[in-house]
């Protein structure tokens, strides 16, 4: 396995490969991985000749609330890991590597980024797309790999990649879970035992609404409120959002007569979660 820091470096190990008829395929990380992460390398694996993992904690998707220098960065752990999943490149820049002192430039997109995550955390989509666009010029692969429980930046980035024209498939995958439904994530490390049960009636209350829209009910108003007190009386919490949205537009719905996406943000202690679920009116017994 390679672990390489320069980009110049990077950029010639993929397109040494790619000159060989080899499929690239990457997973972009922040570090601390944990199964989540594990199943995108695994996807990758199965659809590429190689895989490259990128860990890289990036300060422009963080706004000055939040604590940067907290994230958790394991790099040891985290290679040891790549290491056991059959990696063959790991790039790991620094933030002076990527962001070199005089950068101007950032990427947008608009529509998409005003709801959800981007209401309350401004200018971190920006982050998100800026480095994602630049890795995706560093790194040439076929294919770039995404998990679902991040579900409004894999659309975000879907929307860059099209408008764009960056010549790379992005893949989404499924949201991996505890066996008790917490999503996982790196800050669930976060969370105390108390609050670790507690988190878990979000993905309860995202659940028992999925069954109520198979079933046949469609207002999101109704959904909404059963996701609301489902988790607010497991114990105190800040809700951010609750919403259920349109699955490519990511425009909030007043009613659910097809595919739809319910997203879910909130604060348990200091630690913030989200969540999302899938959900498909059209199959609902009448």
């Amino acid at each position: 396995m390679q672990i390489i820091e320069e980009i110049k470096a990077c950029r010639k190990s993929i397109r040494d490969r790619q000159a060989k008829g080899l499929r690239v395929g990457l997973v972009p990380t922040m570090g601390a991985l944990h199964e989540g992460h594990l199943s995108l390398i695994r996807a990758a694996r199965a659809n590429s000749d190689r895989v490259i993992v990128t860990i890289f904690v990036n300060p422009t998707q963080f706004s000055p609330e939040e604590d940067l220098a907290a994230y958790p960065k394991p790099l040891e752990a985290d290679l040891a890991a790549c290491l056991a999943e059959g990696v063959d490149i790991v790039f790991t820049p620094t933030a002076d590597t990527m962001y070199p002192e005089g950068t101007q430039t950032s990427v947008h997109v608009t529509a998409l980024t005003d709801g959800l995550c981007g209401k309350d955390r401004p200018g971190h989509f920006d982050g998100v797309t800026t480095v994602v666009a630049k890795l995706f010029q560093i790194i040439p692969a076929d294919a770039a790999y995404f998990g679902e429980k991040d579900y409004q930046q894999l659309i975000v980035v879907k929307r860059m990649v099209n408008d764009l024209n960056f010549p790379i498939e992005v893949i989404g995958c499924p949201i991996v879970r505890e066996t008790d439904g917490l999503a996982l994530s790196s800050r669930n490390i976060y969370l105390s035992r108390s609050q670790r049960h507690q988190a878990t009636s979000i993905s309860r209350a995202l659940f028992s609404a999925q069954r109520n829209v198979e079933k046949g009910e469609t207002s999101v108003v109704k959904i909404i409120g059963e996701i609301r007190t489902t988790i607010e009386e497991t114990g105190p919490c800040a809700i951010d959002y609750i919403e259920a949205v349109h699955p490519e537009t990511l425009k909030p719905l007043e009613e659910i007569h097809g595919l739809a996406r319910i997203c879910v943000a909130v604060k348990i202690g200091k630690t913030r979660l989200i969540d999302n679920l899938a959900v498909d009116a059209t199959t609902a017994s009448r």
